[in-house]
């Protein structure tokens, strides 16, 4: 298809916008569309680094801040987590170490967890559920042992071995 424009050259940006209810379609070429402004990311009002940056000014939300953004600056790259809320980036991999603490409450805060607990892929699932069960088991063990019950420990150490041989026929029957 030829872009809509120029008509020279091939349309591989497709723009489709809906105003009052009307939806409108066009098809442009790279340059076409970075002349119309449709390929003008940098500014872009809904990408990560402005959400993230949203999330963490204080005045969007007064006396809602969970994070201190001012204060604190990465000992590598001298960026402060202050910086780090108007940009959403950071400025190098030890960063992440620097503001970890302000890290976990940011992604509790948009999660609800510091932790993903996304989909597990159908074909590892089984695979991946009874490693989980098997570590819930090993601190349920543990448990047991501090409170010194050894009936119910023995138990416990049973399902573990079984899961853990079935757990080894998944792995090998899957591939």
């Amino acid at each position: 298809m030829l872009c809509q424009n120029c008509g020279e050259r091939t349309a591989s940006v497709h723009v489709t916008r809906i105003i009052n209810g009307e939806k409108t379609e066009l098809y442009l070429c790279e340059q076409c569309a970075r002349e119309k402004g449709e390929l003008d990311f940098a500014t872009d009002p809904f990408s990560f680094h402005n959400l993230l940056a949203g999330i963490l000014k204080p005045e969007i939300h007064p006396g809602r801040s969970f994070i201190q953004t001012d204060g604190d600056q990465c000992k590598n790259c001298q960026m402060s987590f202050a910086e780090f809320g108007r940009i959403g980036r950071f400025g190098c991999s030890e960063c992440y170490n620097e503001f970890d603490f302000r890290l976990d409450q940011l992604l509790r805060r948009i999660h609800g967890s510091a932790r993903h607990t996304g989909k597990i892929p159908e074909r590892k699932g089984k695979t991946i559920l009874i490693k989980k069960k098997i570590k819930e088991l090993r601190n349920e063990l543990e448990r047991a042992v501090a409170k010194e019950e050894f009936e119910r420990a023995a138990e416990l150490r049973d399902r573990i071995r079984e899961l853990e041989r079935r757990s080894m026929f998944q792995d090998g029957g899957e591939g």
